[in-house]
């Protein structure tokens, strides 16, 4: 497992690389709830997807991407919002041999 670094911020955009595998990632915060959208090696994986307290993101192995990406409340079982990102919220990688 790894925890990664994001910030407390409404929208947010970076590279990071995960098993080999270039990812960008853009988290951003709606009225509805946050979400995310994932390119793998320059493809779209992801678009507007709901995140929730421990659901897998990409779940589908087919999507493109070797391992799964979560949010975990480390407080309880709420789901994340930006106001506690690396904080109350954390953002984790799972490779495949820990999915």
């Amino acid at each position: 497992m790894k925890v990664i670094p994001i910030t407390a911020d409404q929208s947010q955009t970076f590279g990071i690389q995960l098993d080999n595998q270039n990812c960008q990632i853009n988290i951003y915060q709606k009225s509805t709830g946050l979400y995310l959208d994932l390119k793998v090696n320059n493809v779209n994986i992801l678009n507007s997807r709901l995140c929730l307290d421990r659901v897998k993101l990409v779940g589908l192995k087919y999507l493109g991407l070797s391992g799964d990406l979560v949010f975990l409340d480390t407080q309880g079982l709420s789901d994340p919002e930006y106001t506690g990102l690396n904080s109350r919220y954390i953002f984790v990688y799972f490779s495949d041999g820990e999915v």
